[in-house]
């Protein structure tokens, strides 16, 4: 057989690739292009030309800082509409493609590297052959799941910063891996949240197969169905989660598709399959006895013991008491016991631990209505947890759903409504569900294209709707970026509109 050849008649590619797994290999002149400058698409250039290779970067024209630090590092970029094959990748002969997140499969420059025989790495796997950097390399321990992600990444490094391990919660949470593992301060643990286009791009095997600590998917349902082109693939990006895992591969008991991903991953010898749910546990699982919080999962006598975690009242006093987000919180819990982490230890980080902005935050209350902001709830699944921890509700729904139906979320509801609140630019599809399922709720639809207004006239509307005992709901089931800029800058404008109302 001849020497490994790609399409552009490089030799020994292949070859070359398979040898860089440590930040000590030989990375020099190695030419790779960079497709997307956002946070993941800057730390690969930036980590690449630290490293020596032969960067190139292609993202779409904006004015972005990004590009003025391209300059000073001295990396070349195309600024272009990516829509067609710029001159300057082809001329560049890349041997490796980086890709950032965001890019769909069938993304022209995707299509043009497939066609080229052109490998293609996620900065997650460009991360995991790099982790050397700074003495011995740091375990990982994976988090995806349709909701809950970012949560159950930082309840684990808070449990484990509270072990005394050194650790960083990164990944899509909004720190780059790659800049994670470039700290000179080196870490023990990095706790890594991966969205479902992160997880696409791993290989399942062979020199950048990643081999984790731990690793949990929290939840499955249908989202990104626009970006994966069908459900089945979206499950099986997310299933990747599981593969090679060493100690604890954690799954939801209340969702038999997590544990069927559990079942059928390869694993390294000894791994466990960790259960967790919010009833009683059996052995090798976590759960709740009597609204105690046990782990019967890391003890040797668990057939017949538990180990108490906290309490579902501590829970509920530290604003952690809402279903999904206790279920969260035995999911970190059995990521951190499979690292050591004292059952004392959990119930002292807990005490101390705050759910982010924009995640079932209490914004306000006046005249016995609730106002309660979950901006953070950006698919079915999440506003479909978030309304079920509330008995009355006026619900602010809508946005970009991004092909995901919600006539299911809409119907499983509508018997704990008092009226709902149409937002965004899909909102014929809401407005048709309602129809069906509850032709006699009052709806109201926002059609405005200033942002400011929309949640403005949202809470007048939701106010005219409340009675004291009621709670309005900011869970809009959808994706922001239609009308705001982040799920956090609507959140922040359902906040301002709020105080506003009610004068305070």
């Amino acid at each position: 057989m001849g020497a490994d050849t790609n399409a552009d008649g490089d030799a020994g590619t292949d070859d070359r690739l398979n040898e860089l797994t440590s930040w000590h290999a030989d990375w020099r002149g190695l030419r790779v292009s960079v497709l997307g400058l956002g946070v993941t698409g800057f730390a690969a250039a930036d980590t690449l030309a630290e490293l020596g290779a032969d960067v190139l970067v292609l993202a779409s024209p904006g004015p972005d800082e990004r590009f003025d630090l391209l300059t000073v590092l001295g990396v070349p970029f195309v600024q272009a509409d990516l829509r067609e094959v710029p001159a300057q990748l082809a001329a560049q002969h890349p041997e490796l493609m980086i890709v950032s997140p965001g890019f769909h499969p069938d993304h022209p420059l995707l299509l043009w590297a497939a066609a080229h025989e052109v490998p293609v790495w996620g900065d997650i796997e460009l991360a995991w052959r790099l982790r050397d950097k700074v003495g011995p390399p740091a375990e990982w321990m994976l988090v995806t799941g349709t909701n809950g992600k970012t949560t159950t990444v930082q309840l684990t490094a808070t449990m484990l910063a509270a072990h005394g391990s050194r650790v960083a919660p990164c990944g899509n949470i909004g720190v780059p891996v790659l800049d994670a593992i470039r700290d000179p301060q080196g870490w023990d643990v990095l706790v890594v949240e991966l969205s479902s286009y992160q997880l696409h791009h791993l290989p399942h095997s062979g020199p950048g197969a990643l081999k984790p600590w731990a690793s949990v998917c929290l939840n499955l349902a249908d989202d990104h169905l626009d970006w994966h082109g069908t459900a089945a693939a979206y499950r099986a990006a997310k299933a990747t989660v599981y593969l090679n895992t060493a100690v604890a591969c954690v799954y939801n008991k209340a969702d038999d598709a997590t544990l069927t991903m559990v079942q059928n991953a390869d694993v390294q010898d000894g791994a466990r399959a960790i259960g967790f749910g919010l009833g009683v546990p059996g052995p090798s699982e976590l759960g709740i006895v009597d609204g105690i919080v046990c782990d019967r999962a890391f003890l040797e006598d668990r057939f017949e013991r538990a180990l108490e975690l906290t309490t579902v009242p501590h829970l509920v006093a530290a604003g952690l008491g809402a279903p999904h987000v206790i279920a969260d919180v035995l999911a970190a819990s059995a990521l951190a016991r499979s690292f050591g982490v004292l059952p004392a230890t959990i119930h002292t980080a807990l005490e101390t631990f705050h759910l982010d902005a924009h995640r079932i935050e209490t914004v306000a209350i006046g005249d016995g209505v609730e106002w309660i902001d979950d901006s953070k709830a950006t698919n079915p699944h999440a506003a479909d947890a978030s309304l079920a921890a509330y008995e009355s509700v006026v619900w602010l729904v809508g946005g970009l759903l991004k092909g995901v139906d919600v006539d299911a979320l809409v119907h499983k509801h509508v018997g704990r409504l008092r009226g709902a609140i149409i937002i965004g630019v899909d909102r014929t599809v809401l407005r048709q569900a309602f129809a069906r399922h509850a032709p006699d709720l009052t709806v109201f639809e926002i059609d405005s294209d200033d942002t400011d207004q929309v949640m403005t006239e949202a809470v007048r509307r939701a106010a005219e709707l409340a009675l004291a005992g009621d709670t309005v709901l900011l869970a809009p089931a959808a994706a922001s970026m239609d009308q705001f800029e982040s799920y956090a800058a609507r959140g922040r404008l359902f906040n301002q509109a709020v105080h506003d109302f009610l004068g305070r």
